[in-house]
């Protein structure tokens, strides 16, 4: 079988030569998404805004790239999230779209409209079947990412403190449900009060809140996680044209829906582009493997301490509670992609 193609290229640019928005046009565009026909077709462009208080997200830059691309091919582009599980600045549509306009994604940055997928109070959604799914037969997605005739994911690549990392099957399978498909996907973990914190005020049984409330340690919670997860993708890919971008940039230890970021754990590697997520995720994962730490990161203080167990994988060194490599080995099981790849330097 043939591998699937991963193209790549560094962060370097030249004096008055190319910006990086320029760049990844050009990387997109070798890695072949005009293949795609977009013609009047409407185009997803699903990406994560930041939570407030976060400034390692994705720059506007660059989803005006891939718009500016989309557009180009005659395609009706859109940016799109789904609304978050937890209490925070993207729980609902508004705040979600202020939160976005505030950390600079509008229409005039973005040179297109910003919708969220699964509507003003996360209940817009449909129910979607996985064909070969194992945990999860109907996934919950917001309707206006089914709705686009073509799908394109705008990764930033980082760390997570469950999954290990948050790559493009991340950004689709979770990012694209609904409230009740990230409730759906997170269901292992088991909660429980914490009595001394407890108010008995019960707002955490209207919105979650994961203050009051946390996750029991179970052994197998995190790969049932990274097994839905990967489902979910499957349920937003499958049938319709698609196309994956993901930047290995401010590596952070942990997910961009915090309201803060730790010092990048890693450098900044680049940018990888393939129709295939899954090899784009192991290409990412890869080259993440292959770099030294960063000075002064939590990777490295915890590589630093003489106490510390070394478990030589940077993500389960940076987070050791996390997991990763279920996700890749589910997701290549139920045929989402393929974990060998061919890399494509440019």
């Amino acid at each position: 079988m043939e591998k699937s193609k991963v193209y790549f290229t560094n962060f370097r640019t030249v004096a008055f030569g190319d910006g990086l928005p320029t760049k990844l046009k050009k990387l997109i565009k070798k890695a072949g998404i005009e293949q795609i026909d977009m013609d009047g077709k409407f185009v997803a462009i699903k990406m994560h805004f930041g939570e407030l208080g976060n400034i390692s997200y994705l720059r506007p830059n660059y989803a005006k790239a891939v718009a500016d691309v989309v557009k180009e091919l005659g395609g009706k582009p859109f940016l799109t999230d789904c609304n978050t599980m937890y209490p925070g600045s993207r729980k609902n549509a508004l705040e979600h779209l202020e939160c976005a306009w505030e950390n600079g994604f509008t229409p005039l940055s973005v040179g297109c409209p910003i919708l969220i997928g699964d509507g003003l109070k996360g209940t817009d959604d449909i129910d979607v079947p996985v064909n070969g799914g194992e945990y999860v037969k109907n996934a919950k997605i917001g309707r206006a990412v089914m709705d686009a005739d073509v799908f394109i994911s705008l990764t930033h690549f980082k760390g997570h403190e469950m999954t290990g990392f948050g790559g493009a099957i991340k950004n689709i399978g979770m990012g694209c449900g609904s409230r009740a498909g990230k409730t759906e996907q997170h269901c292992s973990g088991k909660p429980h009060i914490e009595e001394p914190m407890c108010r008995g005020c019960r707002k955490c049984q209207k919105e979650c809140a994961n203050g009051g409330l946390i996750f029991d340690d179970s052994d197998d919670a995190v790969e049932l996680l990274n097994y839905r997860m990967a489902e979910y993708a499957k349920a937003v890919v499958d049938g319709r044209p698609c196309f994956h971008i993901s930047l290995v940039v401010d590596v952070s230890p942990n997910c961009d829906c915090h309201g803060e970021n730790d010092a990048p754990i890693l450098p900044n590697l680049g940018m990888f582009a393939s129709f295939d997520l899954l090899a784009l995720d192991q290409a990412c994962a890869d080259a993440c493997l292959a770099a030294d730490p960063m000075p002064g990161s939590q990777l490295s203080d915890h590589l630093a301490d003489p106490h510390f167990h070394d478990h030589h994988d940077h993500f389960k060194n940076s987070t050791p509670e996390s997991e990763w490599k279920s996700c890749l080995e589910h997701a290549e099981k139920i045929g989402l992609g393929s974990r060998d790849y061919e890399l494509i330097v440019m």
